[in-house]
Formats: structure tokens, sequence, C-alpha cells
């Protein structure tokens, strides 16, 4: 673990102000990224800081691994899965028993209810409903028509709780996915979502376009849960960005650290610079 693991990662010490300082003023570093970036660790932080999820969705469920982390950080919470592919049916179906107060839609998460023809990737976790469009034809695997909802009608089913919290991880499609969470955005807590820094998705919408989505809707970004380099040229393509309403808890304190902290940090970099 790197200098800035220990001083970064989700804890319930806070850092000294030296401690601060020397990780900022700390050469780059190379490699696996810091623990403090990754859904479980967002997860735990939220938590830590009071927010509480009155309901978690999962969108995008495949083999269910974020379900049982989320239940599992969470437990008693009630989450729902939303997943059209049936190759996943007996994971998803085996979790439904383990874990209490979780369901399953099959059907993917879009801005209608009816059918759609999403693109079955042999990897399962490249399948969208969009389509690339710079690939070899194969790469977009099988068209399949599948079942499609959206989060609000799902949410009605469960009497509408407030304080979701809102994973959607769908390839491209995740302003089909928001255009159907319209009245849930205004009880949203918290939501991350998967996005692209590259056209790899035909019409699909980039970074940028997420993020102004999200802001004509007053939230704002909160954090980074994880990224992916891709392996063509090492460019970093995707961002699973969080965010929170403007007004969130998470963000009553627009500080950057205790007086105590400062005057820590102060000293430490004086030491520095006399060194």
């Amino acid at each position: 673990m790197t200098f800035m693991d220990k001083i970064f990662r989700r804890s319930e010490r806070r850092p000294s102000g030296a401690e601060i300082a020397e990780a900022m003023t700390a050469p780059a570093g190379h490699g696996a990224p810091s623990p403090r970036m990754s859904m479980e660790a967002l997860y735990q932080h939220a938590g830590k800081l009071g927010l509480v999820p009155g309901c978690i969705v999962d969108v995008g469920a495949a083999w269910g691994d974020f379900t049982r982390m989320a239940a599992r950080l969470m437990p008693g919470t009630t989450v729902l899965m939303m997943e059209p592919l049936t190759e996943y049916d007996a994971p998803l179906r085996r979790l439904l028993t383990e874990v209490p107060n979780t369901h399953l839609v099959q059907a993917a998460a879009a801005d209608y209810i009816g059918k759609m023809t999403i693109n079955v990737h042999g990897d399962l976790v490249g399948s969208s409903l969009m389509r690339e469009w710079d690939e070899p034809e194969e790469v977009n695997g099988e068209p399949r028509d599948v079942a499609v909802t959206t989060i609000d009608a799902e949410m009605a089913k469960l009497g509408r709780p407030e304080n979701v919290w809102l994973k959607i991880d769908v390839q491209g499609a995740g302003l089909k996915v928001l255009a159907g969470a319209e009245e849930t955005l205004r009880r949203t807590a918290l939501l991350v979502v998967e996005t692209t820094l590259f056209n790899t998705f035909a019409d699909g919408p980039l970074t940028g376009d997420v993020m102004a989505y999200m802001a004509a809707r007053g939230f704002v970004l909160y954090d980074i849960a994880g990224f992916l380099y891709r392996p063509l040229d090492g460019a970093l393509m995707q961002i699973d960005l969080a965010f929170v309403p403007k007004d969130s808890p998470l963000r009553r304190n627009h500080g950057f650290a205790t007086p105590e902290q400062r005057r820590e940090f102060t000293a430490y970099l004086a030491t520095r610079k006399n060194a």
C-alpha cells in the first residue's frame, strides 16, 4: 500500500495536516488505484457520514456482485436488481434466496416500457442497447429482443421509496436509463453512472454529456468510484461518476480541513521549504 493509499483511503481516523501535505506533494504514483476509488469504499464513506439508503437500485446487475456488496454494507435495505440477460438467471435467482429484501426485474432499464433490441456480446458484460460503431460487425454480438421498463415504473411498485442510491452500468445507454428515472431522481441521494470519454457507441453520450444532464437536474459531481484504461493504447476510457444533489448533506461543509489540520499542513510544508 502506497503512502497516498494510507492517507486517502476511507477510514474513521482523520489524517493529520502533515499527512495530507506529504501526500499532496508526493510524486504521482503508478499502478493500481487507491482503495478509496471503488463502489464499496464510496458506500462505506457515505454511510460513515450519515447517509442512509431507503432503497438501492442495481441497473445492470449481471452476476449480482454489486448487490451482494451493497446488501452486506447496508443490511436490511431493499435492493432492486434490473438485468435483461437470461444468462445471469442462475446466480441472480440464487442471490434472491440468500440475501433478504432483494428483488429482480428481468428487463433492461430504458426510457419506455415495451421491447428493445440488446446486442449480446460474447463476454456478456459488454452487452448493450447501443451499438459499437467503429468496430468489426462481430464485436456487437448477437441482437436479441428483450423486455424494457423504466426505473420510475419499478420504483412505483415498491412504493416510491425515498433516499434512493442508484447504480447504472449499462455500456453507453446511461442517458436512456436516466430518461426513465426522472421522478426517481427527485428522491435520489446518491447516483453512480458509468461514463465514457470516447465515441465507442453510436450516438452514445460522452462523460461531459452525462455531467450536463445531471447538472440540469440539480446534481453535482461528488466522487469518482472507478475508471478503466482501454487496452488499445492505454488511454483513459471509462469513469464511474458519483453524483449527489447540490444540497446533499455530504456537501454541508465546503472547507478543506480542520483548523488543527491546517496548522499541521502549514508547518509540514515549512519544513519541506527549509530542507
